[in-house]
């Protein structure tokens, strides 16, 4: 289960936040702050292991917020969700190592996407013992959350497309084909096809085979 805090001054987003969270398997929501200082304190007490984290508290910056964390020791990961556009704002969260960043307003399905892939990324993390090259590699090359694998697409993609992309790839209940991942996103087969093949490449999806009757078998896209 990923402990989650959830950290905004506005009561009322604070609470559709946390009925987001609450309503997805493998969370659960061990409290909410609605100021720096506060969300130190939770922080120091509760020991969450995600920090959903709005930059624009009435006492402390955000980002100021996440220096104390780290400067006081607390490895939580935090997750930012902001109204803040500035780019100063997002390199900033960049540099300060936050797993992902999220503009308001978002739809349910933004947060649950970010949510699922920060899941995925957490039980795919550097255990303990000794490791393989390969293993080791794949701890380096992580997207993390809210870095579609877009970061470096190959020319004629875009960041935009491949993040609705990847999010239909989150959002399937089991595997997706191109053609059913085209009609979800609105692109021809062939674009989506090349955008999952992008994932598969940088190791953010995998793909399998579905063998029918007769002709070749059809390629199946989950999230890796």
């Amino acid at each position: 289960m990923i402990r989650v805090l959830v950290v905004d001054d506005d009561f009322m987003v604070a609470r559709i936040h946390r009925g987001f969270v609450s309503g997805m398997e493998g969370f659960e929501v061990v409290g909410s702050a609605s100021s720096g200082a506060e969300a130190l304190e939770l922080v120091a007490g509760l020991k969450p292991d995600l920090v959903l984290l709005d930059l624009y508290l009435p006492d402390i910056f955000g980002l100021d917020v996440v220096t104390r964390l780290r400067a006081a020791g607390e490895t939580c990961d935090v997750l930012v969700i902001t109204a803040a556009k500035e780019a100063d704002s997002v390199r900033a969260a960049v540099r300060h190592g936050v797993v992902g960043y999220l503009l308001k307003p978002f739809a349910r399905a933004d947060l649950e996407q970010r949510l699922r892939s920060y899941a995925a990324e957490r039980a795919r993390a550097v255990g303990a013992g000794e490791l393989t090259q390969e293993e080791i590699d794949a701890a380096f090359t992580s997207t993390g959350v809210g870095r579609p694998a877009a970061a470096s697409l190959p020319k004629g993609l875009s960041a935009e497309t491949a993040e609705a992309v990847q999010r239909a790839l989150g959002e399937a209940p089991h595997t997706l084909s191109a053609t059913e991942c085209a009609e979800a996103v609105g692109i021809s087969r062939v674009s989506a096809r090349r955008y999952l093949e992008h994932f598969v490449a940088v190791g953010v999806a995998e793909v399998s085979l579905r063998y029918g009757a007769t002709g070749r078998p059809e390629r199946r896209y989950r999230p890796r």
